[in-house]
């Protein structure tokens, strides 16, 4: 059989290809491949949909966190990005809300209520209920105190100057109309409120 130098050539550089290929260690390069990869981190983590705390503009941000329900184990967060279906950000965020996991785990995140008592200057972990119930006692004895039902003519004003009241920026109009429904009840002028979502 008669060889010609043509098919010697192609026959050749087909073999040398064959070789390099199998020196240069691209044979099993998919299974290699697929072995090397990590699983997804959020893969079995719970989506939350909630808004930016940081400021007025309320970004949406998807937070994700782990933990078994069933087993009774305490979730964590362990990721917050920026949620591209949500209308005022589609997705990015500032460098606070960014880094917003930082904040969530910082060690001096207040994460209860904490109370001074007079003459100290230490605060201790008091319940929610105590605080609640410290609070409606001093705005009720402070009401009582300062409360004016009428001006110097007679005429009926129903003001209460003492106590001032300060909304979240983060609230929706629906929460931030009852806010202001509840305060101007009360009496109190001095109130800012910014419902933005």
């Amino acid at each position: 059989m008669a060889v010609t130098r043509r098919q010697f050539m192609t026959v050749s550089a087909a073999g040398l290809a064959a070789s390099s290929v199998g020196a240069l260690g691209f044979v099993g390069a998919g299974d290699a491949l697929a072995a090397g990869v990590r699983p997804f981190k959020l893969e079995r983590a719970t989506e939350t949909r909630n808004a930016c705390p940081y400021c007025a503009v309320a970004c949406g941000v998807l937070v994700y966190s782990l933990g078994d329900k069933s087993k009774n184990a305490k979730s964590s967060i362990i990721h917050v990005e920026g949620d591209p279906d949500h209308p005022v950000n589609r997705g990015t965020l500032c460098a606070r809300g960014a880094a917003s996991l930082g904040y969530i785990h910082s060690a001096n995140r207040l994460k209860y209520p904490m109370h001074r008592k007079p003459g100290t200057d230490k605060f201790e972990r008091v319940s929610w209920d105590f605080a609640m119930e410290r609070i409606a006692k001093l705005m009720k004895e402070d009401r009582d105190k300062n409360f004016i039902a009428k001006n110097r003519d007679g005429v009926t004003v129903n003001r209460w100057l003492s106590t001032g009241f300060f909304g979240g920026s983060s609230l929706s109009n629906e929460a931030g109309y009852l806010t202001y429904k509840f305060v101007r009840s009360t009496g109190i002028l001095g109130f800012e409120d910014q419902a933005r979502i």
